[in-house]
């Protein structure tokens, strides 16, 4: 935890005197926290949280050794991967071949955030009654209350989607064929 306050104060390129004024401490009581010569209460540790602009969570979090993680097999968006900082986040890498289907059923609206950065080859984004070409490392963050549908265009295409925890929910079903028109 000293090393992350340190690490954290550096980053911002502050001295010890620009956390110390920030956090309400003398520059020897904070250099001594740093070093480890001095025992940190919790009302400091806020303190210093909230001076540093980081939670305390993040604060005081331990050093983990699984960095690497490892997809679940997802049978309607491909592999799928959890991000750490946010359990509620959902990364999901699809290749798509199909363009995108306009009819009505197949576009979603739902409550969430959706980001999706093209791999390879181009997607085309139907947002409402627009149409968006998204090319290789362009990236695309759209309100997702709008009705929406992703695909390829020309061949091919490869995504990497983010989606918080309202956004997969809209997204569950999505293997369902659209109901027949009458």
């Amino acid at each position: 935890m000293r090393k992350r306050i340190r690490a954290l104060r550096v980053a911002q390129g502050w001295s010890l005197e620009d956390l110390a004024t920030r956090a309400r401490l003398s520059p020897s009581s904070l250099s001594r926290i740093e070093n480890g010569q001095r025992r940190l209460a919790l009302d400091q540790l806020v303190t210093l949280a909230r001076a540093l602009d980081t939670s305390l969570d993040q604060l005081v979090q331990t050093d983990t050794d699984d960095v690497v993680s490892h997809p679940v097999a997802d049978g309607v968006h491909g592999l799928r991967w959890s991000v750490k900082a946010d359990p509620g986040l959902s990364v999901v890498r699809k290749r798509m071949t199909d363009p995108p289907s306009d009819h009505p059923a197949r576009l979603r609206a739902h409550p969430g955030r959706e980001w999706f950065v093209v791999l390879s080859g181009t997607a085309v984004l139907l947002l409402g009654d627009r149409r968006f070409r998204v090319e290789t490392n362009q990236a695309a963050e759209f309100p997702t209350m709008l009705p929406h549908a992703i695909g390829a265009e020309g061949g091919p295409c490869e995504v990497l989607g983010i989606f918080d925890r309202d956004a997969r929910r809209g997204h569950r079903s999505d293997d369902k064929p659209p109901p027949q028109e009458r």
